[in-house]
């Protein structure tokens, strides 16, 4: 969890206990977790309203998927999921006749 390990959460726990106190350190921590916990509910709320504003179709919507380099990747492997397969492209080219009036 947030790329930290036993040593650090250690060295956090001992730094918290001098600097706020053994005894403020649990309600400390309660608000702490009380924040973070209200902070994951306003985001949620964000999202959802953010699907229901963007209406049909985005259903599906998750908010990494708006970062530019990721929401890039995701339009671009659809467009090619639904595009029309070289050979028949080949096929409609050799049967396509050009008036040269037109050019």
């Amino acid at each position: 969890m947030f790329n930290i390990g036993a040593g650090e959460w250690l060295l956090l726990a001992v730094l918290g206990i001098i600097l706020v106190g053994p005894d403020r350190l649990p309600h400390l921590a309660s608000d702490a977790a009380k924040l973070v916990r209200r902070f994951k509910e306003l985001t949620s709320q964000a999202t959802q309203e953010l699907r229901e504003n963007l209406g049909p179709g985005f259903e599906d919507l998750n908010v990494a998927d708006l970062h530019p380099k990721r929401f890039i990747a995701k339009t671009l492997n659809e467009a090619v999921e639904g595009a029309v397969p070289v050979a028949e492209i080949r096929e409609i080219a050799k049967s396509a006749k050009i008036d040269p009036d037109l050019l």
